[in-house]
C-alpha cells in the first residue's frame, strides 16, 4: 500500500471511530477512560495524527460494540510487508516517539542508512529475493527516515560499535559514502553519534541491538533485536533496566567529537583503499 493510500485509510479509521463514538454517546475523554488512554489520544486517533496499537483497537471494539472492525482495520494497516513482521509494531511506535536511543553493534541503524547500504544489507539477508522485493524493503527504510526531516523530529541518539565502521558493506566506496552520510547528519545536529571503541572490550549488551523510545503521552518502551526476531518491551522494570544498560554503553563510548573524527577517518581509509588498489 502506497504511503498516500495508507494515510487515507488511517483517516477513514479516524472518521469511523469518531462516528461510532458519537453514536454511542461517549466524549473523547469518556472513551479514553474506558480503553486506558487519554481523551487527547482518542482525538489524535480520530484526526489520524496518532495510530492505535492492536490492544487499544480491541478495547475500542469491546467498548463501542463494533464487532472487531477497528482491530481488523488496525491489523491490516500495521501489517506492512516492507518491514519484517517482528519489526512492524516497533516501526509504528518509532514514528510517534519524541526521543529514540539506538545501540548498533553490527550495522548502521536503518534511520541512518544510505540506499546503497540498505540495498546491500537487504540483499545479503535475502539472496534469492526478486529485485522488486529488495527495492520494496529499501524504499520502506528510506520512507522511515522522513521523520528525521520533520520539524518535530525526535531527539535521536546513536551508539555505534567500532565494528560497524570497519565492515565495507556495499563495497569500499559505498561504505565511505555511508560513513560520510552519518558524519553529515551529525554535523547538521540531526543525530548525536558516539562510537564504542574496540578497546572497551566486553560491553553491556553483546547479543543484539537495543533501542529505547520515549513518548509525550505514553510510557517509554525498549526494543531488542537478534537474528530474525525482535522483542518490544513495555514492562516498567524491564525498560528501566534496559535504560541503565544503555547508560553504561554510552558512558563507555567515545565523546561525540572524538566519535565524529573516528567516523570521518574510517571513511577516508575506505577511499584511500580504493585509490591504492
Amino acid at each position: 500500500m502506497a504511503n498516500g493510500s495508507r494515510q487515507a485509510a488511517w483517516e477513514f479509521f479516524g472518521a469511523e471511530l469518531k462516528r461510532r463514538r458519537e453514536d454511542a454517546g461517549f466524549t473523547q475523554v469518556e472513551l479514553g477512560t474506558r480503553v486506558f488512554v487519554s481523551g487527547g489520544y482518542i482525538g489524535q486517533f480520530e484526526q489520524a495524527i496518532r495510530k492505535p496499537q492492536w490492544d487499544v483497537a480491541q478495547r475500542i471494539d469491546e467498548t463501542l460494540q463494533t464487532d472487531g472492525i477497528f482491530e481488523r482495520l488496525c491489523r491490516k494497516l500495521i501489517d506492512d510487508r516492507r518491514y519484517a513482521e517482528y519489526f512492524a509494531k516497533a516501526a509504528e511506535l518509532e514514528a510517534q516517539a519524541t526521543k529514540i536511543c539506538d545501540f548498533a553493534p553490527a550495522l548502521v541503524p536503518g534511520l541512518l542508512q544510505t540506499p546503497e547500504y540498505a540495498r546491500s544489507v537487504t540483499l545479503a539477508m535475502n539472496p534469492f529475493a526478486s529485485d522488486e522485493h529488495i527495492e520494496n524493503k529499501v524504499s520502506g527504510r528510506m520512507e522511515r527516515q522522513l521523520l528525521l526531516k520533520d520539524a518535530k523530529r525526535p531527539t535521536y541518539w546513536v551508539v555505534l560499535h567500532e565494528h560497524v565502521l570497519r565492515i565495507p558493506v556495499g563495497g569500499l566506496i559505498g561504505m565511505a559514502r555511508q560513513l560520510e552520510h552519518v558524519a553529515a547528519l551529525t554535523r547538521e545536529r540531526t543525530v548525536v553519534v558516539q562510537v564504542l571503541p574496540y578497546k572497551v572490550g566486553a560491553y553491556a549488551v553483546m547479543n543484539g541491538t537495543l533501542r529505547l523510545m520515549e513518548f509525550d503521552d505514553a510510557p517509554p518502551t525498549a526494543y531488542t533485536e537478534a537474528v530474525y526476531s525482535g522483542n518490544l518491551l513495555d514492562d516498567p522494570a524491564v525498560v528501566k533496566r534496559a535504560t541503565s544498560t544503555y547508560d553504561l554503553i554510552r558512558a563507555a563510548a567515545l565523546p561525540p567529537e572524538a566519535s565524529l573524527a573516528l567516523i570521518e577517518s574510517a571513511a577516508e581509509d575506505f577511499r584511500r583503499c580504493v585509490s591504492t588498489n
